[in-house]
């Protein structure tokens, strides 16, 4: 059923006031703070419609009215005002992302630092890996004598901490020189590039064949977003909403922000674009718990993705002001590593 304005604007008005105040609202306060050309036997008729609509809930035939996952669902996509940042928050963001511009983990990991600071709520976010990243260097450290250390120095980075076999025998003048051929035939080509090469790879690989399909598994590995690339911030920030003094939501929570292979579920599927996705938890997301909602954007420099990032609360959440940070941070960070 199609709302009137004025239902609207008087669902409007109980979704902001609550959100503010997490007390539910009534005909009085709504004439008093938002209507006052409307008389309170019309606010409470309408009040009326909109909880039999789905709308609206009273918690107790004297209280007033709290939003349904319904109504906060309309009021992101319809009846909000978007919020605007201040020009100090504006600078702390781009003072965050300059001071570590040219190292895009440490960009990647104080994107959750600022979106969790300026929101006030515990914020999670996953680096998605770009297939399309090119491989400048390739550099073998032998670490036992059938272990090395491969390091690859990309475009944008450089990829450490993993392993490669060493066949049986190899001097350490034969990985060097293993190293030399891979970097150079490698060199220039794309992560997606080297895991599609053949089997009928060019000769130069010959005897150094299985060095070649250690390090592409190497890659597949970087490639593949992990639980250990999901990052978290301020997950203890749940507990300055008053609606969390019950135990047994904080335990739904945690339940959530404490098992990663959740979030990375939670926060898969996003488009290329700062596209604003609100998951709400009685809205099928089974991840969620029903007193929860999930706001997150994806981000992309030079029209590659680097990750998508959001915030984790209450149902009660200051959408207006979480949607202003995302889509801020997002713009600010896209515009430093684009001039990068």
């Amino acid at each position: 059923m199609e709302l009137s304005e004025r239902k609207k604007k008087i669902l409007q008005c109980v979704v902001d006031d609550y959100i503010e105040t997490a007390v539910p609202v009534s005909s009085k306060s709504l004439t008093e703070r938002h209507l006052p050309n409307i008389s309170s036997a019309t606010v409470r008729n309408e009040l009326s419609a909109l909880e039999e609509l789905g709308y609206l809930t009273q918690l107790h035939t004297s209280s007033g009215r709290v939003p349904s996952a319904e109504a906060y669902k309309l009021y992101v996509s319809d009846l909000m005002i978007k919020d605007k940042l201040s020009e100090k928050e504006i600078d702390y963001i781009k003072k965050i992302f300059l001071e570590k511009a040219d190292n895009l983990e440490e960009v990647i990991k104080n994107t959750t630092k600022v979106i969790s600071e300026l929101t006030s709520y515990t914020s999670v976010g996953v680096a998605t890996p770009d297939v399309d990243e090119k491989i400048n260097i390739i550099k073998f450290f032998r670490y036992k004598i059938d272990t090395a250390l491969v390091l690859i120095v990309t475009e944008r980075r450089l990829l450490k901490d993993n392993y490669i076999s060493v066949p049986e025998g190899m001097t350490d003048e034969q990985l060097s020189e293993a190293e030399s051929v891979l970097s150079r035939l490698l060199s220039g080509k794309s992560f997606e590039e080297v895991c599609n090469i053949k089997d009928d790879i060019n000769d130069e690989f010959s005897g150094y064949k299985n060095i070649f399909l250690n390090v592409v598994e190497a890659l597949k590995v970087y490639m593949t977003v992990k639980e250990s690339d999901v990052v978290m911030e301020g997950q203890d920030k749940i507990l300055d909403n008053p609606e969390y003094a019950d135990i047994s939501k904080i335990k739904n929570f945690l339940s959530v922000v404490t098992k990663k292979d959740k979030v990375m579920t939670l926060l898969a599927g996003d488009g290329r674009d700062i596209k604003i996705n609100v998951k709400i938890g009685t809205d099928g997301y089974e991840e969620i718990p029903k007193d929860c909602s999930l706001v997150t954007a994806t981000y992309s420099a030079n029209g590659t993705k680097i990750g998508t990032y959001g915030v984790i609360g209450p149902i009660r959440m200051d959408y207006q002001k979480v949607v202003a940070v995302l889509e801020n941070v997002g713009k600010i960070l896209e515009s430093i590593l684009t001039n990068r």
